[in-house]
């Protein structure tokens, strides 16, 4: 008999990886235990002690990313900045660390309040500009390189293997944020990055229902040990119902990238050539200056995050945000629902993000439904 091939990740994803408990039940159970009761020994069961260090309900979820993500091992967290700001706190005091210009705001925050005292050296490059990253970098003393590809919510690119070259060159780290891309486009890990992070409350979860975070290694070393040990003691885990919620949203993870990547992408190219619109960011349009790159890097789609300038100024923009009915003005983006949102109202006036600026976070809607209510929106433009 031939020896059966190994899964595909879709089917991966789908099956919750097939692992069956002893009640054979097709859905994996949750488990809402805090503590386990030790054997006559004083040992524990599998190594589950305490639900802050590890939870049998975290262990099909974190396989599932790790595999997914082809890494060694992955952790959940309580979110997204969860993940994000522990990455940090196992750095030594007065850590060099570049992170783009261009990425999730309320990180890149939270980065220059950590310089503000003294915790980090930060350096801010452009987005992708890698003869910027390369002057930047402190070969022996950069402890961190940062990385968002496509970035939040201006969707710029980074050329993620030679940022990673540049970076290992100098004996920096390199983490990736692929929340956007999602394992189903992207493979950080496979282009060269020590460490992905997620906000798994968007895509991975993909139903608007989960607050998580995760963290996925390409090989278990002394810094990944000090993540684990850093995430029990901080206490900055998930419960094991969101666990379970995240478990479940992942396995249509493979329908719904797919879908909202072709809804983005319609609703992308509408907008590029409408006669209201000023500006339009999307690396799936041929225009986008990092449209190679994302090609080269992006298997299957460009993700479903579309921001774009009406014309007008940011009033414009209001007016076209109140027009909308279809697409939900809401914080938060990857579900199965359509948003809008003009982030530079919500970033603040230190937000590099221009005032005018929509993000559109495309959902499994009919894309023509999608296509129609901002046609209707933009005639107040």
């Amino acid at each position: 008999m031939s020896p059966r091939p190994p899964t595909r990740p879709a089917t991966d994803a789908a099956r919750a990886l097939g692992r069956l408990e002893a009640t054979r039940g097709l859905v994996p159970p949750v488990h809402l235990s805090a503590s386990y009761v030790r054997d006559a020994e004083g040992g524990y069961f599998e190594g589950h002690s305490y639900t802050r260090d590890r939870n049998p309900t975290y262990d099909p979820c974190e396989a599932l990313v790790a595999k997914l993500e082809a890494g060694s091992e992955a952790l959940l967290f309580s979110s997204g900045m969860a993940a994000g700001t522990t990455v940090f706190e196992t750095l030594e005091a007065g850590a060099h660390v570049v992170a783009p210009e261009s990425m999730y705001w309320t990180l890149r925050r939270w980065m220059g309040h950590l310089a503000e005292r003294d915790r980090i050296d930060l350096s801010l490059v452009p987005t992708g500009d890698l003869a910027r990253l390369e002057r930047v970098l402190r070969p022996g003393h950069t402890a961190l390189v940062w990385m968002e590809t496509p970035s939040n919510p201006t969707c710029a690119i980074t050329d993620l293997s030679a940022a990673a070259e540049l970076a290992h060159a100098a004996g920096a780290r390199v983490v990736v944020d692929n929340t956007l891309a999602t394992p189903v486009l992207t493979r950080p890990l496979e282009l060269g990055a020590d460490w992905v992070m997620h906000s798994a409350s968007k895509q991975l979860n993909g139903h608007s229902d989960v607050v998580a975070g995760v963290l996925v290694t390409r090989e278990v070393d002394a810094g990944w040990e000090r993540i684990r040990h850093e995430r029990a003691n901080r206490g900055a885990i998930l419960g094991p119902f969101e666990a379970w919620l995240l478990l479940r949203g992942m396995r249509t993870l493979f329908l719904r990238v797919p879908a909202a990547s072709i809804g983005a992408m319609r609703v992308a190219t509408f907008l590029a050539a409408h006669p209201a619109v000023e500006e339009v960011f999307y690396p799936g349009l041929p225009e986008h200056p990092g449209h190679a790159i994302a090609a080269r890097q992006m298997d299957g789609g460009f993700g479903p995050l579309v921001s774009f300038r009406p014309c007008g100024g940011s009033a414009a923009a209001r007016a076209v945000v109140s027009r909308l009915e279809v697409f939900a003005d809401a914080t938060s983006l990857g579900g199965v629902e359509s948003l809008v949102e003009q982030r530079g109202r919500v970033e603040g006036e230190d937000s590099p993000v221009p005032a005018d600026l929509l993000r559109l976070s495309i959902g499994i809607e009919d894309p023509e439904d999608l296509l129609e209510d901002l046609a209707l929106a933009l005639e107040t433009v």
